[in-house]
């Protein structure tokens, strides 16, 4: 087994462990004076306002591949990969998703390295699901 398979299937197992805390971060607020609530896992993106707190991009993506943007037309396991892997979903899908599921703003649709973050983590579900193939 390759080293970087063995890290990656070594953070598919950690986000396991980590999906309580995910699901349970708050949704994000957005009032009339543009504040938004910091108390969530967070990753403070510098091409966007000093003030922006949301979901890190690697939760974001285990968010869909658990399930939690099916309401947002955004299927999840193997179907997720799936339909990456052909080109029928790209990462801005999966952010579209968490901005219609009040995890995100909708700032982040125009940040393109938070969207090259979510494209990198979805490419390392597709290398891992590969590993089991």
């Amino acid at each position: 087994m390759k080293i970087t398979n063995l890290v990656n299937f070594a953070l598919l197992v950690a986000c396991i462990a980590f999906i309580p805390g995910i699901v349970g971060a708050q949704t994000v607020k957005n009032n009339n004076a543009g504040q938004i609530n910091t108390n969530v896992n967070y990753n403070t993106l510098r091409t966007n306002s000093a003030n922006a707190s949301y979901l890190q991009p690697f939760n974001t993506t285990f968010l869909a591949y658990q399930g939690y943007f099916k309401e947002q037309g955004i299927p999840s396991g193997g179907a997720l990969i799936s339909e990456f892997q052909i080109g029928k979903l790209t990462a801005k899908d999966v952010v579209q998703a968490a901005v219609k599921a009040n995890k995100l703003p909708a700032q982040v649709l125009d940040d393109r390295s938070y969207l090259y973050a979510v494209e990198s983590q979805l490419t390392s579900l597709s290398n891992i699901d590969n590993l089991n193939n």
